[in-house]
């Protein structure tokens, strides 16, 4: 892999990590549409590093916070009704489904999941799926001629049973094309949260997950075509991108839409569906001399 190579791609991870469009996909298909080598589960996984490094940063008060509350529960009884010490015990509970599916199917996650077809369909699917969970939601908030306006759901709501469904929605995006905000964020919606705090317990739930990946694939790192320092150089770029689109994204969605990034996950996915019908672009393009 390339310098310039590198630079591309952080900055891909670094604009789609946090939007409901699916990184892993981007990544892939940037690779795939340059008629460059498939950059790997093990590349996206520790550029990823540095796109949670940028959220840490960006939610810094709420984790610590969070953190520092959990910690005191665990020895003072009258912090256990705390609702921060609560999220951090939802956050722990929201990553199981993640890590117990993430390492049962590796193997698919490296292979048959990087086909292009099953990227198009998820992002199709998924886009529609978002499509609805806005809609629920904008109805909800409008109200209508013949009813009131529905109040939403906030974090103080979360418990341990939406917690988990967060955590296996969650647990889709190890699919490239389905999308860890877009998933998390849907499965939020359609349970009644509201889209900022659908949106924040999504990025906050991220972080162990992420984490635990790149460090999981660090072994992988280096292999192949892509070496170490291209793949450091592209975290450091998902980094200072990342940053600035998280702040961007959290200031969108207080009064915006997600349509936006429904008709482009469709387009895309029906693009992408044409090109391989096509015989444009293959279904394992660039997968092997990745």
């Amino acid at each position: 892999m390339s310098w310039f190579e590198s630079f591309v791609l952080g900055l891909v991870q670094g604009l789609t990590e946090f939007l409901p469009i699916s990184s892993s996909a981007h990544l892939r298909l940037t690779a795939a549409f340059a008629g460059w080598h498939d950059p790997g589960a093990a590349f996206t996984a520790i550029t990823q590093i540095g796109t949670e490094a940028a959220v840490i940063i960006y939610f810094r008060k709420d984790i610590v916070r969070i953190i520092s509350s959990w910690f005191q529960s665990l020895f003072k009884r009258e912090m256990r009704g705390n609702h921060d010490a609560q999220m951090g015990w939802l956050v722990i509970v929201g990553s199981i489904p993640i890590g117990v599916l993430g390492v049962t199917f590796k193997d698919q996650i490296e292979g048959p999941f990087r086909d292009l077809r099953l990227i198009a369909t998820t992002l199709i699917v998924m886009g529609i799926v978002l499509g609805i969970a806005d809609r629920l939601a904008a109805r909800d908030e409008a109200g209508g001629r013949h009813r009131a306006a529905k109040e939403r759901k906030s974090l103080q709501d979360l418990g341990v049973r939406d917690g988990l469904i967060y955590g296996f929605c969650q647990a889709m995006a190890l699919i490239p094309g389905v999308s860890r905000s877009g998933a998390t964020i849907s499965g939020g919606l359609l349970m009644g949260y509201t889209r900022e705090a659908a949106a924040r317990y999504s990025f906050l739930l991220a972080i162990p997950a992420v984490l635990a990946s790149g460090v999981f694939e660090l072994k992988d790192a280096g292999e192949g075509h892509v070496s170490w320092g291209p793949t450091i150089f592209a975290t450091l770029v998902a980094f200072v991108v990342g940053y600035v689109v998280i702040a961007w994204f959290m200031k969108f969605i207080s009064s915006k839409s997600f349509m936006p990034f429904v008709y482009y996950r469709i387009a895309l996915g029906i693009v992408l569906f044409v090109l391989v019908t096509a015989g444009v672009l293959s279904p394992h393009a660039g997968e092997s001399a990745g």
